[in-house]
């Protein structure tokens, strides 16, 4: 049994479809995650409505506001299937260098989001673009967390950075990617009880889908490429990165 490990499955048309796609060819766990306090109730809903369905709650850097508060975040982790904290994090990629007061309110939502996943015992879901040194230093100061690193595009140092500090890394369909080799560097060297695997659908649909709508059920195709370039058999894969997901998400079985 495979997992998507992050989907944003309320993006989707027809998200019951969709699951009913990716049980077909053997996915059998899902993690919906939110984005910001807008569309958290369409995430929170499909986690009632599939039993292997779960939710996050966090605001995405892209998303933050200054002087904005956490407390719905706080509320929605005391639920039963919400299972993790995020997505959250820091990304520049979009921003000038002398935007400071982005990159601040960032970083203060970035540190909130460490902090509650420290209390509650959850795992953060990080995100990270063009900010590599900053994520890693936010991270660094809240040793009691531990989370993913999602999608991961970053170099192999700061993978071994991060899996230094206990956390866990997801591959996307981006591996697949002809242009992306840091990536498969990476897939290459995590070690096998640190991997996950996840679609971010409906972005990023992995090759033979590029150009589609991504959706959970690419996931297996991402999983066979991996298999094979890790050198190991698909059933073995889906095996690991499944009992990885319950292990980090701990929450789910607890």
């Amino acid at each position: 049994m495979l997992v998507d490990s992050h989907c944003h499955l309320n993006y989707l048309d027809d998200p019951a479809q969709r699951l009913e796609a990716a049980r077909a060819v053997g996915v059998g766990r899902f993690l919906c995650i939110s984005v910001d306090q807008e569309h958290f109730g369409e995430v929170h809903s499909l986690a009632y409505e599939h039993s292997d369905v779960w939710a996050s709650a966090g605001v995405h850097p892209d998303s933050t506001e200054p002087g904005m508060g956490f407390a719905w975040v706080e509320s929605a982790l005391q639920d039963d299937r919400v299972v993790g904290v995020g997505e959250t994090g820091l990304d520049y990629s979009r921003l000038k260098q002398t935007d400071r007061v982005t990159r601040e309110v960032q970083c203060r939502s970035f540190a909130e989001h460490l902090r509650l996943a420290g209390a509650y015992q959850l795992p953060a879901i990080v995100h990270t673009r063009a900010a590599s040194a900053d994520t890693l230093a936010c991270m660094r100061d809240a040793p009691e967390t531990i989370g993913v690193m999602h999608c991961f595009t970053e170099t192999w140092e700061v993978a071994e950075a991060a899996l230094e500090l206990g956390y866990y890394v997801s591959l996307s369909g981006i591996v697949t990617f002809k242009n992306a080799e840091n990536v498969r560097q990476v897939a290459r060297q995590v070690p096998a009880d640190r991997l996950l695997i996840e679609t971010d659908c409906p972005w990023l649909a992995p090759v033979p889908h590029r150009g589609e709508t991504n959706e959970p059920a690419f996931v297996r195709d991402t999983a066979v490429f991996l298999a094979r370039l890790r050198g190991v058999p698909l059933d073995e894969l889906a095996h690991q990165t499944s009992a990885n997901f319950l292990r980090l998400f701990s929450k789910i079985y607890s």
